[in-house]
């Protein structure tokens, strides 16, 4: 259920509206949990995203979903942390290193033909996300994509995974 109407009316409110003016510089607002996917919401365009950083991976879930019923669904995303400890030797899920490939890429490049590759309104991510190491400049890299009935060159795609560490 979309609930963008309720924030057309919270932002009549001068509390709200004071808020959105703030928001051109780094913002820390505290109040109830209620009030927090509407106040993230005032703040937020594709033109000036906002970054949402929560406690945990749980309520990162929660904000993510309590905004997507407020803005529109494909401008809010969430940066979710690597399962594992930079120490241990194990590599994080598959899925967890694209979901973060694909919110930088949207970040670097975003795609006007695509709502799900278009700009982002608010990036949600829990701390230990954003503790985490980034090689810089993994938001340039080009995705490989390949469809059904489409054809491809067999040594052009091999040469693509190549180029992005894939063995």
């Amino acid at each position: 259920m979309s609930l963008s109407p309720l924030l057309s009316a919270l932002r009549a409110d001068p509390a709200f509206a004071q808020l959105a003016e703030a928001g051109k510089a780094a913002v820390d607002v505290s109040g109830p949990p209620g009030i927090r996917p509407f106040a993230v919401a005032a703040l937020a365009t594709p033109e000036c995203p906002v970054l949402a950083v929560t406690a945990t991976e749980r309520e990162c879930a929660e904000l993510v979903a309590a905004l997507r019923s407020v803005l529109p669904p494909d401008q809010v995303v969430d940066f979710p942390a690597w399962e594992t400890l930079p120490h241990e030797r194990l590599s994080p899920r598959a899925d967890t290193v694209g979901r973060r490939l694909a919110v930088l890429r949207r970040f670097a490049h975003p795609s006007d033909s695509d709502p799900t590759t278009g700009p982002i309104a608010v990036a949600v991510a829990p701390v230990r996300s954003l503790l985490q190491p980034l090689v810089p400049g993994l938001g340039d890299l080009v995705p490989v994509e390949l469809h059904e009935a489409d054809e491809a060159d067999f040594d052009e795609v091999v040469a693509a995974l190549a180029a992005i560490a894939y063995t």
